[in-house]
């Protein structure tokens, strides 16, 4: 079988396909990628794990012309490639794919798309219901199967779209990259970045973007260093809200109790010291820094959306809290900080169906291939 993934840019099948391309793989598949090449702003990144690699100009604004050029590359790469798979992602990248491959879909080739989080949703605004909604039904007409990774876009994709609905948990969370540092590793990596062992360490991750909201765990560390005063906030991530956050961070004084780490692979070190994640974000599909602290054993403070109920268990593995109350943030945090509970067994257990484990048999179910 020969099956091409597609997505906006190579980053997305870097962080979030390499478990389906394991899968096919295994089953003697060939794997090819479309998509724009970005891994020059990702360090670390690499698409060497298919056999071969596309760069197309799509582009995430639905106005830009590039996906206009980004239709006409990818039709001659499919109508060229004789593909018995075509597997999209992201918004655009399942548009213009979708578009680019009804010729090749008319003569048997199988078009599938991962949903990663529809943009409407219980609680979106209205404007996200009237546009994307009727986008994405109609486009479920031209595909064979859409793979959903949370349980409210299952339910509402299997009653209303015209296709083949599938559920995962997720794209699976890779259990090979997280390892569990002892705890002589944990200090040494402590005092290397001056915390001490008593510092309870809060942890983000994400690109700082505004629907990411970081502000809200800037807010909250206000009222958190005045209950529990040796407390730091690492944030890592780059993005465009950089000077925003660094000017919140200044207006209240809180220069020496938050660090913005900007983008790191140190990410699982991080994950190790932390005591707790905090995400604040408005709107998730099903994010993977959830699932690595989870494999962690770490609680976790998220806000309100349907990706962070997905995973967490409200007043069991952590706190699901309102994204714009900072105060509610600081509380819940600093109920865990200065709690007993263990959340480590609670953590695991939650985790193990999002692990890449599990997932490669649920995308194997999906492909029809071997686990």
């Amino acid at each position: 079988m020969k099956v091409l993934l597609t997505a906006t840019v190579q980053s997305h099948i870097c962080q979030f396909h390499k478990p389906l391309v394991e899968v096919l793989h295994e089953n003697g598949c060939e794997v090819h990628v479309a998509a724009k090449n970005n891994l020059a702003e990702k360090n670390g990144l690499k698409l060497d794990f298919v056999e071969k690699v596309y760069d197309v100009p799509f582009s995430r604004s639905p106005k830009s012309k590039d996906n206009l050029k980004a239709y006409k590359i990818l039709k001659r790469i499919i109508d060229n490639g004789n593909y018995d798979v075509i597997h999209c992602n992201t918004p655009m990248g399942g548009i213009v794919t979708r578009l680019a491959a009804g010729q090749a879909r008319k003569q048997g080739t199988k078009v599938y798309y991962t949903a990663h989080g529809f943009h409407f949703y219980k609680g979106a605004p209205k404007k996200n219901w009237m546009i994307f909604y009727p986008i994405e039904k109609i486009f479920a007409r031209k595909t064979d199967k859409l793979i959903t990774i949370t349980k409210e876009d299952y339910k509402l994709a299997k009653s209303k779209f015209s296709c083949e609905v599938e559920y995962i948990h997720g794209v699976g969370c890779n259990t090979q990259k997280i390892s569990i540092m002892s705890e002589q590793e944990k200090a040494v990596l402590r005092k290397r970045i001056g915390m001490s062992e008593e510092t309870k360490i809060l942890l983000n991750i994400g690109e700082l973007l505004p629907n990411k909201n970081q502000k809200t765990a800037v807010l909250a560390m206000k009222k958190i260093v005045e209950k529990v005063p040796d407390s730091h906030l690492f944030i890592a991530g780059n993005g465009s809200e950089k000077g925003n956050l660094e000017k919140l961070i200044t207006e209240n004084h809180l220069e020496n109790k938050i660090t913005l780490l900007g983008y790191t692979t140190q990410i699982n070190s991080y994950l190790n010291i932390c005591d707790v994640l905090v995400a604040c974000s408005y709107r998730e599909g099903l994010p993977l820094n959830l699932m690595e602290a989870m494999l962690c054993g770490k609680p976790i403070v998220a806000s309100d959306n349907r990706g962070h109920r997905e995973l967490v268990k409200n007043g069991v593995s952590g706190y699901i809290v309102n994204p714009n109350n900072s105060e509610e943030f600081s509380d819940k945090i600093c109920d865990i900080l200065t709690g007993k509970k263990d959340y480590r067994k609670i953590a695991l257990e939650t985790v193990l169906p999002f692990t890449d484990v599990n997932v490669k048999k649920e995308l194997a179910r999906v492909y029809e291939i071997k686990a």
